[in-house]
């Protein structure tokens, strides 16, 4: 008589407890958790990217932000773009290749291998999440000039000893939210600055790029300089030296800081596991398969800042 199904029939694929790829419950989860993660990350580029191409405020150019890189800009005052995000890029794929090492060494039960390895990434996660500190701190401090935001709300670079000797001769010390007076400024050449950046007034600049720009109307600058207005550092999360728009910062900060906080997270855990492989557990349990779940997290970490160094530095 031939096998007949009923509703209450729990034999068959339709049972359930299949693993159709092999995937253990912890795997499972750690892949939803990264799905989870991914939007969460798609959402913010996207939101960078609405707010960056919608902005009727220039957006500062990351080649002209980012150019600090240790001992040549303090020491040579050598200022590469983007050299130092780049260095940060490649330290955390090196990480990731010995992630997958690691990983590897453990399907062959290899305890020394997979500990050395694991080591190596943690060092490189230390190493990444040092670096954007630097850069951090950097780019909080602002340049070696600083700016000045004008009455009408535009931001300013200029690159001027001659400016600093007439602030230095008036006995004002640049500090942020100190009020540079109008008549100090009419009496200097447009011509003694290099203005690095301007923004909205098409009269006195001719915009080359993203948040740069050449003087093209001396008389103007000349007016716009004699309205004075506030000295500033930096950046924070409602204004900035590099931008007019407040929003580069702060997307700045938010995004950078979220993938920097998944980095120091996925040191703290691969610390565990490491401590946990010099112990023998995983020998004990049979398997390593808990390396191989915190190298999906790692390898997350390192694609999703792929992205970020794409659209935000590049693009």
């Amino acid at each position: 008589m031939a096998h007949v199904t009923t509703a209450t029939d729990v034999s068959g694929s339709w049972a359930g407890g299949l693993k159709p790829y092999k995937a253990s419950y912890g795997k499972l989860m750690m892949w939803f958790f990264l799905m989870s993660d991914a939007f969460t990350f798609s959402t913010l580029l996207l939101v960078y990217g609405t707010l960056r191409f919608s902005a009727e405020k220039d957006w500062a150019n990351p080649e002209t932000v980012f150019t600090h890189f240790p001992g040549l800009t303090e020491y040579f005052h050598i200022h590469p773009p983007l050299a130092f995000v780049g260095l940060m890029t490649f330290i955390l794929i090196a990480s990731s290749v010995t992630m997958v090492l690691a990983v590897e060494a453990g399907t062959r039960f290899d305890r020394k291998k997979v500990e050395f390895y694991m080591i190596l990434t943690i060092i490189g996660g230390i190493m990444f999440v040092s670096c954007q500190g630097y850069e951090w701190f950097n780019f909080i401090v602002g340049s070696e000039w600083g700016g000045m935001q004008l009455p009408n709300g535009s931001v300013i670079t200029i690159h001027s000893p001659a400016l600093y000797d007439a602030i230095s001769a008036a006995g004002l010390v640049l500090e942020d939210g100190v009020k540079i007076p109008g008549q100090l400024l009419a009496g200097l050449d447009p011509a003694v600055f290099e203005i690095k950046l301007l923004t909205n007034n098409a009269d006195l600049m001719k915009t080359t790029g993203m948040g740069s720009g050449e003087l093209v109307n001396g008389a103007v600058a000349q007016q716009v300089l004699s309205q004075g207005g506030v000295w500033f550092k930096g950046a924070n999360l409602h204004m900035n030296e590099y931008s007019q728009n407040p929003a580069f910062a702060d997307l700045f900060f938010f995004i950078t800081g979220f993938h920097g906080s998944h980095v120091a997270s996925g040191v703290a855990i691969n610390y565990i596991i490491y401590d946990n492989v010099g112990r023998g557990k995983y020998d004990k349990l049979g398997h390593y398969e808990m390396v191989e779940k915190v190298g999906l997290y790692w390898h997350f970490v390192d694609l999703v800042w792929v992205f970020v160094f794409t659209f935000f530095y590049l693009v």
